[in-house]
């Protein structure tokens, strides 16, 4: 039976990667077996630790694959957790967090539009004004993403 991971954990991180990447990339990424990365996701084994270098080269093989870092999430996720008394306020619920990413979501979609119009500065290609618009709504649902799996850890 698979032992369970806390969802805001490396070792949770660590068995996303194993299930991304082959024993090859893993290879290829690190020096080091899938078997190694199988220790280290083992929340009950102390002695087998990820290094941080090594967690970034596994991140950028998954992106290479066009799959988020699952080790940079749960960094991420992690932190939140520690800090969610600033990013969750108590009058937030799920279905209001919801209801702000489907806004923003929608934000999202008029940009990337907006940017591909032909009558848009480059027509269908994408000015880096337009970039950094589409970076930014990116951002806010990231973030909104965030509140979401917080709010979802937190139940309320």
């Amino acid at each position: 039976m698979p032992k369970i991971r806390k969802p805001a954990s490396i070792e949770n991180g660590l068995s996303e990667v194993v299930k991304i990447l082959s024993e090859d990339e893993i290879e290829e990424a690190i020096g080091k077996s899938s078997s190694y990365l199988r220790k280290c996701s083992d929340p009950d084994n102390k002695r087998f630790q990820i290094e941080h270098d090594e967690s970034v080269k596994l991140d950028l093989k998954c992106i290479e694959k066009k799959k988020a870092p699952p080790l940079l999430n749960s960094h991420e996720f992690m932190i939140s957790r520690q800090a969610k008394s600033s990013i969750i306020n108590e009058e937030d619920n799920l279905d209001a967090i919801l209801v702000k990413f489907a806004i923003l979501h929608g934000k999202l979609v008029e940009v990337i539009k907006e940017a591909q119009d032909p009558s848009s500065d480059l027509g269908k290609d994408i000015s880096d004004v337009e970039k950094r618009e589409i970076f930014e709504s990116i951002k806010s649902i990231e973030d909104k993403i965030l509140k979401i799996k917080i709010a979802i850890d937190k139940n309320i």
